[in-house]
């Protein structure tokens, strides 16, 4: 976030100018102003992404090496609807399309997640922190804000199909095929785009459009799953409903289907003139929808720093704890076919029974869910964290530490919450796996407390992530914000394609999830949970040393 000194900069700059002449004067300083504090996160974003195709090619690649390998493979996806639910159609059998169908999907989706916070980020979260009536007081277009937003998500869109689609080809796959992928990636980030600049017109709030573009995601990927899972039984027609599903329909290495692209470009151009149509009719700093008024007197929970914390956190945990729920059920649905997702060739039967079997193979498949899951979780908690240093920076936290509340119980509450809320879209997590592959198997009463477990035991590990941004909150607060993503970003590479690399045991174990117990199935010890509990509590505890003695605000 941009501090108050560099926007009274700009608006100095601007101001110095001549008079607004158009509703876009001013967009050129906005974009430079965007686009450095973009600096860091944005890189990120598109870097993570990029992996994501490299390493993923790379990886199937070594696992299915011949043509009869995903040709039975294909044959698996075909007749197994949760496959399909989970990944999409399969269509073709080249190690193009194999990609494809096992990655398309989620890079599809990271893009349009990408969208979502880069344009409500810099339209309502602006607007929300006043900085965009700072600036818009000054010789500054009413649209050039929201211009701005759009320009950069464009930008970023580029990139990532330029980066995409040249490590595929890079890789040794048809180059035709890689522009399909890094294009259908791209556009879809692009649609949702434009739908986040709705909401952000919409909602009054930043946390509210992004509730809102997210829920939105949410339905489209359901709707996804539903129209491939249930193609069959006349549900195909619902994969068209959903930008995500226009990414797969592309159909990338499988016969290019390149008028597809269309739909999610003009769903850019509808969302974009919508929302600069509902801006020009509402108040600046308002949205559309009214916000609700609270109670006239406070409850019980608000009498202390922690039910304050609850109070703020609330929303955002029940929208994470819901995804994890949906998310375990997802992956509990395919677990039993687990089997199917490797195939049936006489090498892959070889290798499973060295490893102890399908049970030993569905454990495997089954630990490295719940190490997502942890992953995913531990971005909630860098989340949750970074929400002290944005109060502070908003100053929220000022009135609070005028009445009778040191800074110890403030953010000793804070992480408290996020401490025991990161536990909660774990359990949430676990539930969703063990109902669904409990009812699978017919052993509901073992596998959910089973993989509940297997959820918590993640925990340390992600709050240990958190921990690091929470340090740099007290310590080197301008830099708390980049520092626990960053922390996140490294580990999330590590966890997901270090051992495909061949990284050396030194860089893994750098990793808090290395050094967890891979559970279900694996070795139970409490003693690397207790280390990276110690860790965890030590960096909380450098956080409320700095918060203690640095400047406030």
């Amino acid at each position: 976030m941009a501090s108050a000194p560099t926007a009274a900069r700009l608006a100095g700059q601007i101001g110095g100018g001549r008079a607004a002449t158009s509703g876009l004067a001013g967009a050129r300083e906005l974009a430079k102003l965007a686009l450095r504090r973009d600096r860091i996160m944005l890189p990120v974003w598109i870097y993570a992404l990029t992996a994501v195709s490299l390493s993923g090619g790379y990886a199937l690649k070594l696992v299915y090496k011949t043509a009869a390998a995903r040709a039975s493979l294909a044959a698996s996806v075909h007749t197994t609807p949760a496959l399909k639910f989970l990944y999409g159609q399969f269509y073709g059998d080249s190690l193009g399309a194999l990609i494809a169908w096992r990655y398309l999907v989620y890079a599809a989706l990271g893009a349009a997640l990408m969208s979502i916070f880069l344009v409500v980020r810099h339209t309502r979260a602006d607007e929300e922190t006043g900085r965009l009536e700072l600036v818009g007081s000054t010789a500054v277009g009413r649209h050039a804000p929201l211009a701005v937003a759009i320009a950069v998500a464009m930008a970023a869109n580029l990139i990532l199909f330029v980066l995409s689609a040249l490590v595929l080809a890079v890789s040794g796959l048809p180059v035709t095929g890689a522009i399909a992928f890094g294009l259908a990636e791209a556009c879809c980030g692009l649609a949702f785009a434009g739908i986040a600049a709705v909401a952000a017109q919409v909602s009054g709030t930043a946390r509210g459009a992004r509730g809102i573009a997210i829920a939105l995601l949410g339905l489209i990927f359901l709707l996804r799953g539903a129209g491939d899972s249930g193609g069959g039984h006349g549900l195909a027609w619902l994969t068209w409903l959903s930008p995500i599903g226009w990414a797969e329909l592309v159909r990338p290495f499988a016969g290019e289907r390149w008028w597809v692209l269309a739909l999610p470009l003009l769903t850019l151009l509808a969302g974009t003139g919508l929302a600069f149509l509902l801006a020009a009719r509402r108040d600046q700093g308002a949205g559309l929808l009214p916000q609700r008024r609270g109670p006239a007197t406070a409850g019980w929970l608000l009498s202390g720093p922690v039910g304050l914390s609850w109070r703020l956190q609330r929303g955002a945990f029940g929208g994470w704890a819901a995804g994890f729920l949906v998310g375990g059920l997802a992956v509990g649905v395919v677990t039993t076919s687990i089997g199917k997702l490797v195939g049936h060739t006489a090498g892959i039967t070889k290798a499973i029974d060295r490893i102890g079997g399908q049970s030993a193979l569905t454990n495997a498949y089954l630990a490295g869910c719940m190490s997502l899951l942890g992953l995913v979780a531990a971005g909630y908690a860098v989340s949750a964290v970074a929400r002290l240093r944005a109060d502070e920076e908003a100053g929220r936290d000022e009135p609070l530490l005028a009445a009778p509340v040191s800074r110890l119980r403030w953010g000793g509450g804070h992480l408290v919450v996020v401490a025991i809320n990161t536990a909660a879209v774990l359990v949430a997590g676990g539930l969703g796996v063990g109902l669904a592959y409990g009812i699978a198997i017919s052993d509901v009463s073992t596998q959910v407390p089973r993989l509940i477990g297997a959820g918590l035991a993640q925990l340390p590990a992600a709050l240990a992530i958190a921990a690091v941004g929470a340090a740099f909150v007290g310590l080197l607060p301008r830099w708390s914000d980049a520092a626990g993503w960053i922390a996140l970003a490294f580990c999330g590479f590590i966890g997901l394609f270090g051992p495909a690399m061949n990284l050396a045991q030194v860089l893994l174990d750098l990793s808090p999830f290395t050094h967890g117990p891979k559970l279900p199935g694996g070795q139970f010890s409490l003693t690397p949970l207790f280390w990276l509990s110690a860790i965890a509590v030590v960096l909380a505890g450098a956080c409320l040393a700095g918060l203690r003695r640095r400047d406030i605000g």
